[in-house]
């Protein structure tokens, strides 16, 4: 079953029970109130009743005189209302207004409990009254104050009935009416949250099934801020980065395509022209040296990116001279500088610190390759100090091109090169020298004022081996 008619099929339960509840609770509610007002008309009726008799049996000093209260108080039923109101009764005519015509019973005892009165006449009169039911008021004599008799007052209970099962039918019809019409509300609704939750779900299935089966990537519609909208921004998201990873990889493919195919087209010409006799065999030698190392750098470069993206970088920390270290890979990159002035600042008093120095030489000479290659710069300078934190701070800046101001956040990532820079590599010194820095727990930042600028490369490293991974 869907997602969608689950949500409905509960929602629609849910009001059922309600709708259930709510009828069940008013029709018990209901019938409660309706049994105590009985009660509290019959106890009223027999105070009200009492006090009339009582009156009339002072004055008359017997009970000759009760119908005359009784009628008064609406008590008295002759032979037509008798018919047109009874229980049950089937006449068609209109009462008077005089009568009761919810058939209130009233029996009058004597103080021995005998029969003096019944305004329905079907007690004898002068046998002892048994089991008399009703609200039972006490009959006073109001000269003396003393009792004389009982007063038995007792609403009709097979009319009462009938009236109360009518009301609590009408009632439960009408419960019964308005809750299908919530139901049916309810139903609308619920096909309308459950669309509204469901079609976010579909649009992402349907677009993971895409990028699945057809490698075709779509952004979800985000409409708004709650968690389906934030679940639909993260997949976008997502979905940003992978395309931005597709196109990484893909650069990545022919820079490295690029790359391999470069130094073996000048080895291979190298190696026709030592076959044809037109190159020295010395001069050849060289070059083929160059691009054979070049390739050794690029298989390197990408059995570094499988150590990292494994996690299996190691660090071998030891105390190491850091001014030597800069002094040596200063020189390394020399004859590669050629026509560039590459030079190391005078350094001060440094002290020597816990590295893993040929990781710390392979992100220095990757910084210092980029600023030689890729920025074509008259100069390139390397400074060294211990910052005012008390961190080895190492900066390597040249005048050269500069960088795009919109380029500098996205540098240290993987592959990436701004548009301005089409120079041969793949992208991935700058990567593999922040992730050194970061394993030494140090920090790498990059700082251009523009085009045409210069770029500084900054580092900063701590002075004791507080590195996460060593060996």
């Amino acid at each position: 079953m869907s997602l969608r008619l689950r949500i409905l099929r509960i929602l629609i339960l849910i009001t059922a029970l309600t709708v259930t509840l709510s009828v069940g609770v008013g029709f018990y509610v209901a019938q409660r109130q309706f049994e105590a007002f009985v009660d509290e008309l019959g106890r009223n009726e027999a105070q009200n009743l009492a006090s009339r008799l009582s009156r009339a049996y002072t004055e008359a000093a017997s009970w000759e005189t009760l119908q005359i209260p009784l009628a008064d108080a609406g008590y008295e039923y002759d032979s037509k209302s008798e018919h047109q109101e009874g229980p049950g009764g089937e006449g068609g005519g209109e009462a008077s207004e005089t009568f009761h015509v919810d058939r209130i019973r009233v029996v009058v005892t004597d103080l021995e409990g005998r029969i003096v009165r019944d305004n329905l006449s079907s007690l004898e009169i002068g046998r002892l009254g048994t089991e008399l039911s009703g609200q039972r008021t006490e009959i006073h004599d109001l000269r003396t104050g003393l009792t004389v008799g009982h007063a038995y007052v007792d609403v009709d209970q097979k009319f009462l009935a009938s009236e109360s099962h009518g009301f609590l039918r009408d009632l439960i019809v009408s419960s019964i009416i308005g809750g299908l019409l919530t139901a049916m509300i309810a139903a609308l609704l619920a096909n309308s949250i459950s669309n509204r939750i469901t079609e976010p779900v579909t649009a992402l299935t349907r677009a993971t099934q895409a990028i699945a089966q057809q490698d075709e990537l779509t952004l979800l519609p985000v409409t708004a801020d709650d968690e389906i909208g934030q679940m639909s921004r993260a997949f976008n998201q997502m979905t940003g980065a992978l395309q931005r990873q597709r196109e990484m990889r893909k650069r990545l493919i022919d820079d490295v395509s690029h790359e391999l195919n470069t130094p073996l087209t000048v080895i291979q010409l190298e190696a026709k022209g030592l076959q044809d006799k037109l190159q020295a065999p010395e001069q050849a030698a060289h070059h083929i040296m160059e691009e054979v190392n070049m390739l050794r750098n690029l298989v390197n470069d990408l059995d570094w990116l499988a150590e990292t993206d494994t996690g299996d970088l190691q660090l071998h920390i030891e105390a190491c001279a850091i001014d030597r270290l800069l002094i040596s890979e200063v020189d390394r990159w020399q004859p590669q500088a050629r026509l560039v002035s590459l030079l190391l600042y005078p350094l001060p008093r440094l002290p020597a610190i816990q590295i893993d120095p040929l990781r710390i030489r392979q992100a220095l000479g990757n910084i210092i390759q980029n600023a030689l290659k890729h920025s074509e710069p008259d100069q390139v300078a390397v400074r060294a100090t211990v910052d005012g934190s008390g961190r080895l701070l190492i900066s390597v800046a040249d005048d050269g091109a500069g960088i795009a101001p919109a380029d500098l956040p996205y540098i240290f990532q993987r592959h990436y090169r701004g548009d301005q820079y089409r120079w041969r590599g793949a992208g991935l010194g700058l990567d593999i020298a922040r992730t050194i820095i970061e394993a030494h727990n140090g920090t790498i930042a990059i700082h251009s004022d523009g085009i045409g600028y210069g770029t500084t490369v900054r580092f900063r490293l701590p002075l004791t081996a507080d590195s996460g991974a060593s060996t």
